[in-house]
C-alpha cells in the first residue's frame, strides 16, 4: 500500500529510485527526476544525457505546466554542405523491421541536462544532489542486465558497435551486454554529479558542450557550439481535451503527438458513453489523426495559436515515468534518446540522440527544419483530471506507436473501467500506412484495413507507464520490462 504516493517506470530499479525519493519527503516532481535519472542507467540506449523529452507537471490547486526540452535541429553558424550522409540501420522486431538512421549527421541539440535543472529548480522540494544519487550509486555499483533490456541490446546492437567509443562504453570485448551481465558506468555517475553541482551550464556553455558539439562536427553534424548556447526549457500550456467528464491534458504543439490524441479523443467522445468504443471505432479515430499529420499540419505546429485553429476547425527508442504523491502532485516525463547515434564522447557522459535521423521525425524529408525548431515528436505526457485532482497520470515510449498506446490505455480505464495494470496489459493495435498491427487477442471485428498480426505481446506498441489517484495503484508495461512501486 502506498502512504507517500506512487511511481510507474520503465525498469525496477528506476521505479525504486523514485519511491525512494518519495520516502524521504521529496514531491512527485523530485520522485520523476530521480527515476529519470536512474533510466539513464537502467535503459541506457533510450535515454540519457544526450537527450530531449518533456515533462507535464499538475501541481495540487495550481495551474499545470509542460516544460519542453525536447531536442532542437542543430546548424547556428554551420554551412549545411558540411554536413555528411546519414548512416543507416535496420532494426528488426520481430514481426515488423524498421530502419533506423544514426552518425554525426543524426545529432540533435539535447535538451536532458537543461530539463532536469530547470524541473527541479522550479518544481522541486529536494536539492538536486539527493535527486542524482540513487542514478550514481547504481552508475558506480552496477545494474544487471535484465531480460527486456537483454533483449533491447541484442536489437539494437548495429548502432552499439557503430563506433569504437560505444563499444568502448557499453560492450565486453566484441559482444553487447546479455542477460545477467552487470553493467557499471563511471564516467555516468562522473557527469550526474557535474550536473548536481554545477547546473546544466557545462553541457551548454562549458567544456562538456564544447566536447560534444567538437565531436559532432567532426563526425560530419552540424551541432555547434552556438545551437548548445542557445537552448532552453521552455514551459508551455497543455492541450486540454474533454473526454468522459474528465479534462484531459497532454503535450501542446510544436509536439505532434499530444495534439493528435487530443483530436482523437475528441472524436471518441461523440460516441455512445454507455458503450464503451469497440477496436474499429479506435481504428477510425486513429485514422483520422493519422490523416490530419500533412506536411501543413507539421509546417503549422510552430506558429501562434496553431492548437486552437486545429481543434476548432476539425472537432465544430523512448521511455517514461510517472508519478503521483499524496499531497495531489503529479508528473509525467518522457524522454527519448532515440536509439542512439553511435557517438559516445569520452569524459562527459553524454551519448548524443539521433533524433535527426528519425524518419517519423521528419516526414518531409531529411534536414528540412531550420536550426532552433523543436523536432515534432510523438512523445505525450498526460495526466487525466477529474474534479480538479490528477485521477490518471501516463505517458508511454515507442516512437510512432506512442499516440495509440496512449489512446487505447485512457479508453480502457475510463470506458472499460480497467485498473492501471489490466489497462496496460491489454492488447494493443496500431494504424500505420494503411496497415493495422495487431496484438494476439485484440479484437479486430469491423476492421476494414489489412490486419498484421504479432505472434505475441511486442515492445512494438510501446512502453506506457500510468498511475491511478484512486488507491495510489499502477500499471508497468511488460513490453518494456515496467515496473510499479509505491512508497
Amino acid at each position: 500500500m502506498a502512504g507517500r504516493g506512487i511511481v510507474a517506470a520503465g525498469h525496477p530499479l528506476t521505479a525504486e529510485a523514485g519511491a525512494g525519493v518519495l520516502r524521504a519527503g521529496g514531491n512527485a516532481v523530485d520522485a520523476a527526476l530521480a527515476a529519470l535519472l536512474a533510466s539513464f542507467m537502467t535503459e541506457p540506449l533510450l535515454t540519457g544525457l544526450g537527450a530531449g523529452g518533456y515533462m507535464l507537471v499538475a501541481p495540487p490547486g495550481g495551474e499545470p505546466v509542460l516544460l519542453d526540452f525536447m531536442v532542437e535541429a542543430p546548424g547556428r553558424g554551420a554551412d549545411p554542405a558540411a554536413r555528411g550522409a546519414l548512416e543507416a540501420v535496420l532494426v528488426d522486431f520481430g514481426d515488423a523491421v524498421q530502419t533506423f538512421h544514426i552518425g554525426g549527421p543524426s545529432c540533435g541539440v539535447y535538451g536532458l541536462p537543461a530539463g532536469v535543472a530547470a524541473a527541479a529548480s522550479r518544481f522541486g522540494s529536494l536539492d538536486l544532489q539527493e535527486l542524482v544519487a540513487p542514478a550514481v550509486a547504481l552508475a558506480r555499483g552496477g545494474v544487471e542486465v535484465n531480460r527486456q533490456q537483454a533483449y533491447l541490446w541484442t536489437l539494437l546492437e548495429p548502432i552499439v558497435v557503430a563506433t569504437p567509443e560505444s563499444r568502448a562504453r557499453y560492450c565486453d570485448g566484441a559482444r553487447v551486454p546479455r542477460e545477467g551481465d552487470v553493467l557499471r558506468d563511471p564516467e555516468l555517475a562522473d557527469a550526474l554529479e557535474r550536473l548536481a553541482a554545477d547546473g546544466a551550464a557545462p553541457f551548454y556553455t562549458g567544456d562538456v558542450g564544447a566536447a560534444v558539439s567538437d565531436a559532432v562536427l567532426a563526425a560530419g553534424g552540424l551541432l555547434t557550439r552556438a545551437d548548445l548556447a542557445a537552448y532552453d526549457a521552455v514551459p508551455r500550456e497543455p492541450v486540454r481535451v474533454s473526454y468522459r467528464g474528465r479534462d484531459v491534458l497532454t503535450n501542446p504543439p510544436p509536439s505532434a503527438g499530444g495534439i493528435l490524441i487530443a483530436y482523437a479523443l475528441a472524436l471518441l467522445e461523440r460516441s455512445d458513453p454507455d458503450h464503451p468504443p469497440a477496436v474499429a471505432e479506435l481504428v477510425r479515430a486513429m485514422a483520422a489523426a493519422q490523416a490530419e499529420r500533412t506536411p501543413e499540419f507539421l509546417e503549422g505546429l510552430a506558429a501562434p495559436g496553431f492548437r486552437e485553429r486545429f481543434l476548432a476547425s476539425r472537432l465544430g527508442s523512448t521511455t517514461h515515468v510517472s508519478v503521483l504523491d499524496a499531497d495531489g502532485w503529479a508528473c509525467a516525463v518522457t524522454s527519448t534518446n532515440g536509439e542512439g547515434s553511435g557517438l559516445v564522447v569520452p569524459g562527459t557522459g553524454v551519448h548524443v540522440n539521433n533524433m535527426m535521423g528519425e524518419q517519423d521525425l521528419s516526414p518531409l524529408g531529411w534536414f528540412t527544419y531550420p536550426p532552433g525548431r523543436r523536432l515534432p515528436s510523438m512523445m505525450a505526457p498526460t495526466v487525466v483530471m477529474s474534479g480538479g485532482a490528477p485521477e490518471l497520470v501516463l505517458g508511454s515510449a515507442g516512437s510512432n506507436r506512442i499516440r495509440s498506446a496512449i489512446l487505447q490505455v485512457i479508453v480502457n480505464v475510463l470506458d472499460r473501467g480497467m485498473d492501471a495494470q489490466a489497462a496496460v496489459d491489454a492488447p494493443r493495435v496500431h494504424l500505420e500506412e494503411g496497415i493495422l498491427y495487431a496484438e494476439p487477442g485484440a479484437d479486430t471485428a469491423g476492421v476494414t484495413q489489412t490486419v498484421a498480426w504479432f505472434r505475441e505481446r511486442n515492445l512494438f506498441f510501446g512502453g506506457c507507464q500510468a498511475v491511478e489517484g484512486r488507491g495510489f495503484t499502477g500499471g508497468g508495461d511488460p513490453r518494456r520490462g515496467g515496473a510499479v512501486v509505491a512508497a
